[in-house]
């Protein structure tokens, strides 16, 4: 699979399609299989492509000082670039959503179009920082396995098939340690992006779960009511990771707001 390099560090990425580019950005701590049913289904109308983030799948490793949303933001930044693309439209997910929400930002002119998946732009509570530090202290002492059962009971819906259940901890139980503690300390350090999203001005689509525990439907709902002229889908039966527990929902859902 190709790797391009980005800012000095190598990024890995899997492709299929022609046509526009489109960016898939996953989540924590997750990697560019979280969308392999939308590069397949998706290639007739883009040119479908998923990245690892720095530090995660096959891209170069981190130390595991605190990953910031701003720098995963400027490698996919670069990265867009670097394929030789002036825009994308961005898909973000989970965490990819908080590194999306900075690019607009950052980069703004980068964005096509956006579409925010099961995430949020507001910042971590303080019990919620607390909660990632303990998570971060939790799988150096105890590693990933422990850390693959817990997501798989908070982030995927009650009723979940086995086969997402085991994508997830498969993504999870690959990802460097080290990785997963510059994660957790960046996402607990991000600002809140709330007053940003009323200067969204490219077509927004947010997309939640309906058995989301994490970022429940309801807050999703408010925060496409602060994007102008955006739009609002929930996914039936969906916890907190849509591209595989949905696949052909989620599918449909890109389809339809690309078309």
């Amino acid at each position: 699979m190709p790797t391009v390099d980005v800012n000095g560090r190598e990024l890995h990425y899997a492709e299929q399609g022609d046509g526009p580019l489109a960016v898939l950005v996953h989540g924590y701590p997750l990697d560019h299989t979280l969308w392999l049913d939308q590069l397949t289904d998706l290639s007739d109308i883009r040119k479908v492509v998923a990245l690892d983030l720095p530090g995660y799948g096959l891209s170069e490793r981190v130390t595991g000082a605190p990953l910031s949303m701003e720098e995963l933001a400027g490698a996919v930044a670069g990265f867009i670039d670097t394929l030789g693309y002036a825009e994308a439209d961005v898909v973000g997910s989970s965490m990819g959503g908080y590194v999306t929400l900075a690019l607009w930002e950052l980069h703004t002119a980068v964005i096509r179009s956006l579409v925010l998946a099961n995430t949020k732009a507001g910042p971590d509570s303080e019990e919620g920082k607390a909660g990632r530090e303990a998570q971060a202290q939790s799988v150096v002492s105890e590693g990933r396995a422990p850390l693959a059962t817990k997501l798989v009971e908070a982030l995927l819906a009650p009723g979940h098939d086995l086969a997402a259940a085991a994508r997830l901890r498969t993504m999870v139980e690959s990802t460097p340690v080290e990785t997963i503690v510059a994660s957790l300390r960046g996402m607990a350090a991000r600002p809140d992006r709330t007053e940003m999203l009323a200067s969204i001005g490219v077509p927004t689509l947010v997309i939640s779960g309906e058995e989301d525990a994490l970022i429940p439907p309801l807050d999703s709902h408010e925060m496409a009511s602060a994007i102008p002229n955006s739009e609002f889908l929930v996914l039936a039966g969906a916890g907190h990771l849509g591209p595989i527990e949905r696949p052909d929902a989620f599918t449909e859902a890109l389809r339809g707001f690309w078309e």
